[in-house]
C-alpha cells in the first residue's frame, strides 16, 4: 500500500455489518460511508466548489472517457492536474470511462487489446487500451483512478459474462503494471454481471490488484432493485474487510440505505443533480415534482429540517417560479438541496451505525419514502 493511502474500519453496526472508516488520501481524509457528486465534465453541474464545500461533499466524482475527448488530458496535466484545473482541494475520484465507452452506440470494436470507438462529440476515430486508460489518469491527476474493464449490459449471458469477465481480468493486470503513480490509488472493478459464481470469481481475480480500495460495477444498470439487492447480499462476506467498498453508479436514497446496509461504503450518481434539472426535489417522503401546479402557494421550503442554502432561503413557490420560467438559478437550488439530502441521510446513517441501530433506522426511513 501506498504511503499516501490507508483505510481503517473505525465501526461495525451490529445489527447489518455496515462500516464507518476512515480513508486517507493526498488531497484528505473521507469518512465513510460516504455519497459522491458526480462532476463528469471537470465540474458538478452548475454549481461552485464553494457550493459543494458549503454542503460538506468530501469527495466529488470526474470521468475519464469525457475529459479525454474534451478538454484533453495534455491541457488538464499542463494545468498541474483537475484539481488545479476546477479550483477543488479535496479528494477526486476519477471513473475509467469504461462504462460511457460501452453504453456509445457506435461502438466499434471490443478486442483483448483494446476499444475502438467514435467519438460522441464529431464521430473521431479512438483507440484506448489499459495503459492509455492509465496514461489518461496519470495525467488527470485523480486520487483514485478504477481499472480499465468491460460492463456488460443487464440481460447478458453467462457465456458473455464470462468472456467479459475473463477479459477484464487481464486488462486488470495491465492497469496495474501501467500504472506508476503512488499518489494516485488504483481500484480494480468488480464485474460478473447478476450470475453469482463469476462475481465471486471476479472478487478472486481482483484481490491480487486491491490495495486500498475496490469497486463493484455492473449494477444499476436495468436490472430490478431486488436482483441488485441479492447480488450485494451474497458478495458481502466474500468482499475484504480492511479497504473501501465502491459502489458504482448508485444513489438513490433507497438504494443508498440498503446498498450501505449491505457493507457498502462509496457510491456515486448523477440523478440527484439530473432530476434537479428537470424541477424534482428529494425529500424523506419520496420525489417532490416542484413545477407542479399545487406548489405554486407554498412559501416554506422544499424539506422544513434542511440546512442546505436553498431551504434555508427560499420556498417551494418560489423555486417553482423559477423552474417554470427556465431560470438556471432554479436548478443550482435544487442540485444543491438533492447533493445535501443524500450527504445528510449519509450522515444520519453514519449516527445509526455507531449505535448499532441501522436496520431500525432503514425500515423506518423506508416506511416513510412515499415514492422511490
Amino acid at each position: 500500500m501506498s504511503e499516501h493511502f490507508s483505510y481503517k474500519v473505525l465501526k461495525v453496526c451490529k445489527q447489518s455489518g455496515a462500516r464507518i472508516g476512515l480513508l486517507k488520501t493526498p488531497h484528505g481524509e473521507i469518512e465513510t460511508p460516504v455519497f459522491m457528486p458526480v462532476g463528469t465534465q471537470a465540474t458538478v453541474k452548475g454549481l461552485y466548489p464553494r457550493d459543494l464545500t458549503d454542503i460538506k461533499s468530501q469527495i466529488i466524482l470526474s470521468n475519464t472517457y469525457h475529459l479525454y475527448l474534451r478538454p484533453g488530458e495534455k491541457i488538464i496535466k499542463d494545468a498541474c492536474g483537475l484539481h488545479k484545473f476546477m479550483n477543488w482541494d479535496r479528494p477526486i475520484l476519477a471513473d475509467s470511462g469504461g462504462f460511457q465507452i460501452f453504453s456509445l452506440p457506435e461502438l466499434i470494436k471490443i478486442s483483448d487489446k483494446g476499444v475502438e470507438f467514435s467519438s460522441h462529440l464529431d464521430g473521431g476515430k479512438h483507440f484506448i487500451t489499459p495503459e492509455k486508460c492509465m496514461q489518461i489518469q496519470n495525467d488527470l491527476g485523480a486520487d483514485i483512478i478504477m481499472a480499465f474493464d468491460e460492463c456488460t449490459p443487464f440481460g447478458a449471458t453467462e457465456q458473455q459474462s464470462l468472456k467479459a469477465g475473463e477479459r477484464t481480468k487481464n486488462w486488470l493486470e495491465r492497469c496495474f503494471n501501467a500504472q506508476q503513480n503512488p499518489k494516485q490509488m488504483l481500484f480494480p472493478i468488480i464485474q460478473g454481471n447478476m450470475f453469482k459464481d463469476l462475481r465471486l470469481q471476479a472478487i478472486k481475480d481482483c484481490m491480487p490488484f486491491a490495495k486500498c480500495g475496490i469497486a463493484i460495477g455492473g449494477l444499476s444498470v436495468g436490472e430490478p432493485k431486488e436482483t441488485m439487492y441479492d447480488i450485494l447480499s451474497y458478495m458481502q462476506p466474500h468482499l475484504p474487510e480492511n479497504m473501501p467498498r465502491y459502489l458504482m453508479g448508485v444513489g438513490s436514497p433507497d438504494c443508498l440505505i440498503e446498498s450501505i446496509a449491505r457493507g457498502i461504503d462509496m457510491m456515486d450518481c448523477v440523478l440527484p443533480t439530473r432530476v434537479a434539472r428537470n424541477g424534482t426535489a428529494l425529500t424523506k417522503k419520496g420525489k417532490l415534482v416542484i413545477r407542479n401546479a399545487q406548489y405554486k402557494n407554498e412559501y416554506f421550503p422544499l424539506e422544513e429540517d434542511c440546512d442546505c442554502y436553498a431551504c434555508k432561503n427560499f420556498s417551494r413557490a418560489y423555486i417553482r417560479h423559477l423552474i417554470n420560467s427556465n431560470e438556471m438559478l432554479g436548478a443550482k437550488l435544487l442540485s444543491i438541496h438533492n447533493l445535501r439530502f443524500l450527504i445528510r441521510l449519509t450522515e444520519d446513517i453514519k449516527k445509526a451505525i455507531w449505535e448499532d441501530r441501522l436496520l431500525d433506522f432503514k425500515k423506518e426511513f423506508l416506511e416513510n419514502l412515499e415514492n422511490r
